[in-house]
């Protein structure tokens, strides 16, 4: 049995990334968080860094902004993934120079989570995100950094919990707005999933520089497809409200951020049809290579609020 690579997790008290350092220490890995002086003692971090110590995570202090402390924690390990949110993607630069000084890095995940970037429709302001995200790749294979980049298109948590309806905290039960015609196939994973698939794929040689991508086929299906599901387990028809492509796209130039911002990326994912194929030179489906991981399907997601 080859030792298990020590993972470093980079914005690991943030929303995906408190998911991936609990699947890195479940799956046996040696798991290091970095985290700053001032997280420690943030009323609200603190209990989700309490919960990781229990686990045997190691918090490793350091700041995207000191160079010294990325390099050291750098060499501590074998593979960096980093989680950074929206704010924070330039800031990458950053730990891919550190990376590229230590000289010890196996693997580097940069933070992706999301649609393919190489391959997207999205108009503005979501558009500028994802190329940040591109430059990100473009420099890490410049470098000769050995990468992997994860899509995992929707998260359930965040979609499914509330059908992407503004101003709610559960899926509808008496009208829900549809964005474009509704008949568009759109990807939903799991939070919990995409932290296992993440994690299997850092010492597998069949991810090695390439794209590793979540599609499980019972996720797969229209927004159409979504509230009929839903309809079904609640026992009630949702006046449906569609508002059409063109519409939506005047709402995205009119409105402000972040509205601007989350109706734009919505139009990508939910409106503008996403590859469900991949060129294998160049990526994997994680459902395939990994068959072993039972992952949530939508219908099983759904229970929980019904």
């Amino acid at each position: 049995m080859t030792e298990k690579s020590k993972i470093l997790v980079v914005g690991g008290t943030g929303y995906i990334g408190k998911f991936i350092v609990k699947a890195s220490a479940e799956a046996g890995h040696p798991t290091f968080v970095l985290v700053r002086e001032s997280t420690v003692s943030h009323p609200e971090k603190s209990k989700l860094i309490d919960s990781f110590k229990s686990s045997g995570v190691t918090l490793l202090y350091g700041d995207l902004n000191d160079h010294e402390s990325l390099v050291k924690a750098v060499k501590e390990v074998d593979v960096v993934i980093s989680t950074l949110g929206g704010q924070q993607i330039d800031d990458q630069l950053k730990l891919i120079t550190a990376i590229k000084e230590a000289g010890n890095i196996k693997r580097f995940l940069p933070s992706e989570f999301g649609l393919d970037v190489d391959h997207h429709n999205a108009v503005e302001p979501a558009a500028s995100f994802l190329n940040k995200k591109v430059n990100i790749r473009r420099t890490i294979e410049a470098e000769g950094i050995p990468y992997t980049y994860v899509c995992s298109y929707a998260f359930s948590g965040y979609f499914l919990s509330t059908f992407g309806q503004q101003n709610v905290t559960a899926p509808p039960r008496d009208k829900v707005v549809i964005l474009g015609n509704g008949n568009v196939n759109a990807i939903f994973v799991s939070e919990e999933d995409v932290g296992t698939y993440t994690i299997k794929a850092v010492d597998d040689p069949r991810t090695l520089n390439k794209t590793l991508y979540l599609r499980p086929p019972s996720n797969i299906l229209s927004f159409n497809q979504l509230v009929s599901l839903w309809e079904e387990k609640i026992k009630t028809t949702l006046e449906k409200i569609y508002i059409p492509e063109d519409q939506l796209l005047k709402n995205i130039q009119e409105s402000s951020f972040p509205t601007n911002f989350i109706l734009a990326l919505s139009h990508a994912m939910l409106v503008r049809e996403v590859s469900t194929t991949n060129d294998p030179s160049s990526g994997v489906e994680g459902s395939e290579i990994y068959p072993e991981v039972k992952y949530t399907s939508v219908d099983n997601y759904l229970d929980a609020f019904v």
